[in-house]
């Protein structure tokens, strides 16, 4: 089964909106067992929304399409579909009655254009749309099936989760794809892909690795006929995964690693404060975007220049003899963070977001500290990009090592 994903709609030719539906989709065919081979994108123009539909018919037995079913001039995916097709559109009775039932309910009168959004041609079944007014489509002809659903992910996700993902489980029973995603820190894609390169030639299950804004991840992809198979076809791999790079595993498939981090802060029944330099306050940030972090969280000091730190307990001494960004100075912000704001765990995040190197230091050098008023831990490393991304990986690798600090407890 080859599958085809076509997102409809100028604005994501001219970078408006990212693709989130075909990212999406493409996470949901897995779970079906559908293989994807093509993601298009294609403007709101008919004459090329046909060209690519009719590739994607002559070369794929299921295609998804997101986008052009409104109910404007250039919503043109209902035109294309029956273009392609040689059939005629015409407007089905019932599916206006429920266009025009969706305005009334609302105290509005149906604007004329919508009448479109009921048309059908004869190969096409209507697919409900709770959340709108466009109905999808599903297409059946010459073994092919083509399934259109509404752009807006509000209305696209739902009418697969309702409408779309239940018919084709009843059609595709045979295999399903499962995958299993390992997260790393510490490591460049490079020397992960070293030590873990006798997995590689593995065809089932496959391993293929993936930078990302929390490090490296691994993922291992199995076709197989049921769940239990799928556990047992990849635990031996991913045992193998696990034994060679055991230190720097930080979490699997969906794991978060400040939700990680909050969890055994309240396990260990400890509370955790921050003094942050070149995170500019993404450290807090992100602790905070976790439900609850109010209980262990008890704030943060953005530190940005060396007399705020020295304000808030930094040894001016300490940051004459070593530098505002340095190990030492790391491991002091850290201990004043927990004594000022009262927490048992203190971090220290400074470091060069550049663009410019600062005190000699390259940009991208990152140290941070923690201390726990018995014993303090200092890291140094450095890391490639702009400001964001290194902003970024400061919070992460904090993250991290404070995650290492506290399975020790």
């Amino acid at each position: 089964m080859k599958a085809e994903i076509v997102s409809i709609g100028t604005e994501l030719l001219l970078g408006e909106i990212t693709d989130t539906n075909a990212s999406y989709l493409a996470s949901q065919l897995p779970l079906l067992g559908i293989d994807l081979y093509w993601i298009s994108q294609v403007g709101d123009n008919q004459k090329r929304l046909v060209e690519v539909l009719k590739r994607a018919w002559q070369r794929s037995d299921l295609i998804l399409t997101s986008g052009g079913l409104g109910p404007t001039e250039d919503d043109l995916t209902r035109e294309a579909v029956a273009e392609m097709l040689g059939e005629k559109l015409e407007v089905n009775t019932e599916l206006e009655g429920e266009i025009t039932k969706f305005f009334a309910q609302r105290g509005v009168k149906m604007p004329q254009s919508n009448i479109k959004q009921a048309m059908l041609i004869p190969s096409a079944s209507a697919l409900n749309n709770n959340q709108g007014t466009a109905p999808g489509w599903w297409v059946e002809k010459e073994g092919c099936i083509l399934i259109a659903m509404p752009g807006p992910p509000g209305e696209m996700q739902p009418m697969w989760q309702t409408e779309v993902l239940p018919k084709l489980r009843l059609r595709f029973k045979k295999a399903i794809i499962f995958s299993r995603t390992i997260k790393t820190f510490g490591l460049s894609e490079a020397a992960v892909g070293e030590l873990v390169s006798p997995l590689l030639s593995s065809t089932n299950p496959t391993l293929a690795i993936y930078a990302k804004a929390d490090g490296i991840h691994l993922r291992l992809t199995a076709k197989v006929k049921n769940q239990s198979e799928a556990e047992a076809t990849i635990s031996h791999n991913e045992a193998r995964i696990k034994s060679i790079l055991a230190e720097y595993i930080w979490g699997v498939d969906d794991d978060r690693l400040e939700a990680l981090v909050g969890e055994l802060l309240i396990k260990r029944g400890l509370s955790l404060a921050v003094m942050e330099s070149c995170s500019g306050g993404l450290f807090s940030s992100t602790i905070t975007d976790v439900p609850g972090s109010s209980a262990y969280f008890r704030g943060g000091i953005i530190a940005y220049s060396s007399k705020v730190k020295i304000a808030n307990g930094v040894s001016p001494k300490l940051i004459a003899d070593y530098g505002a960004v340095s190990p030492e100075v790391a491991g002091a912000m850290a201990e004043a963070a927990r004594g000022r704001l009262v927490a048992d765990i203190g971090v220290g995040i400074t470091g060069v977001a550049g663009p410019d190197e600062l005190e000699g230091k390259p940009v991208g050098t990152v140290c941070i500290g923690i201390d726990d008023g018995k014993k303090k831990k200092v890291v140094a490393g450095r890391y490639p990009g702009d400001r964001a991304r290194i902003k970024r990986r400061a919070t992460t690798a904090a993250l991290f090592e404070l995650k290492k600090v506290l399975v020790t407890y």
